[in-house]
């Protein structure tokens, strides 16, 4: 038997034992209730640098608000970045919205059927194109994302390269994941994948003995890895001010609030607490401190409580600074460090929407 032939029965073999696999193996996930190309594409860009146990939550309540591409494009953006908010990375949720608004304009709401076409969208790369390309409309393409990238890593014995090598790496992988690819069943099959190395192909103590293409794997177990980034630190410090508003016929709590810049490149048009001018807080006036990662950066947040009348003292001026009702804050477009300290002090109404974005799945 020749080599050609050895290969085809090899990937024939993947093929088969991956899908059969993941049949039975699958998690239940909502977005895989469906193969609406729109609610694939919004499962998808959620999963971006996103835990899927947070993802669940945000996207069934992003769903239910806007079930069709046409009700997100429709929709302000301030109301879709209060939807986002706990996710992160909010540039996702402002590109979504743009390409949500072109496809409605230019494809009568309906999204592009090609990952070539897809491309051409806001915030769509070759990752999220392929992944809508193949689930939602059958075509052949293979999806490559950061557990993809370690099944067949491990499964050739391929060792990460340094900078020089990283990209033939990377080539490497992509030609691969294209050739085993099922033609019949492209959306399932890179599903199976990524699935198996989010829960079996793990990269610490991969699960190897239930690992249903582990007869044909050369690693069986770890392999060498480029390292990480060092987690960088910075110490930084918010005013918590709350007062007692007044509507008519009635008093209501309200919290002092600043808005991002709209112009600026970090989470613009946002809202947050105030900044304090100085990062330490005596300990009599330290309310509560929180660890708030960020990209590659651990943020140590110093929260203080300031009175009203010491508002303009302590903090940094702001462009746009509110008093927001309590009752009110929860359904804005807060960042994820503002909305975890107002769950943590409970003043909101809203469920904790913590998230580390710690990995994809």
């Amino acid at each position: 038997m020749g080599r050609t032939e050895k290969d085809a029965d090899k990937t024939g073999r993947l093929r088969r034992e991956l899908l059969a696999w993941y049949a039975v193996s699958q998690r239940d996930l909502p977005w895989r209730q469906s193969q609406d190309p729109y609610a694939v594409w919004v499962s998808e860009i959620m999963l971006q640098q996103t835990r899927v146990a947070v993802v669940v939550e945000r996207y069934q309540a992003f769903m239910a608000r806007f079930p069709t591409l046409v009700a997100l494009a429709l929709a302000p953006e301030q109301e879709v970045l209060a939807l986002w908010s706990g996710l992160g990375y909010y540039r996702r949720a402002r590109m979504l919205h743009k390409a949500a608004q072109f496809v409605a304009n230019q494809h009568q709401g309906n999204l592009p059927a090609t990952a070539a076409e897809l491309r051409l969208l806001p915030g769509i790369g070759a990752y999220t194109s392929a992944a809508i390309a193949s689930i939602a409309f059958g075509e052949r393409v293979a999806v490559v994302d950061g557990n993809v990238e370690r099944v067949l890593c491990r499964l050739e014995g391929w060792e990460a390269a340094g900078k020089a090598g990283g990209a033939v790496l990377a080539r490497k992988i992509q030609g691969l994941a294209d050739e085993l690819v099922d033609p019949e069943r492209p959306g399932d099959f890179n599903q199976a994948l990524m699935e198996l190395g989010a829960t079996v192909c793990l990269p610490r103590s991969p699960q190897c003995l239930v690992c249903p293409i582990e007869a044909d794997c050369r690693t069986k177990g770890e392999h060498k890895v480029a390292s990480r980034p060092k987690m960088l630190s910075r110490e930084v410090a918010h005013a918590l001010t709350v007062r007692t508003g007044h509507l008519p016929g009635q008093a209501h709590r309200e919290v002092l609030l600043d808005q991002r810049p709209p112009e600026g490149t970090v989470m613009p048009g946002l809202w947050e607490l105030p900044t304090l001018k100085e990062p330490q807080v005596p300990e009599e006036d330290l309310r509560m401190t929180v660890r708030h990662a960020i990209m590659q950066v651990n943020y140590y947040v110093r929260i203080r409580t300031v009175f009203e009348d010491d508002v303009e003292d302590l903090t940094v001026a702001a462009g746009v600074r509110r008093w927001v009702p309590l009752g009110e804050a929860g359904s804005m477009a807060l960042t994820g460090l503002a909305r975890k300290v107002l769950n943590r002090a409970k003043l909101l109404a809203a469920p904790p929407l913590d998230t580390l974005t710690s990995g994809r799945r």
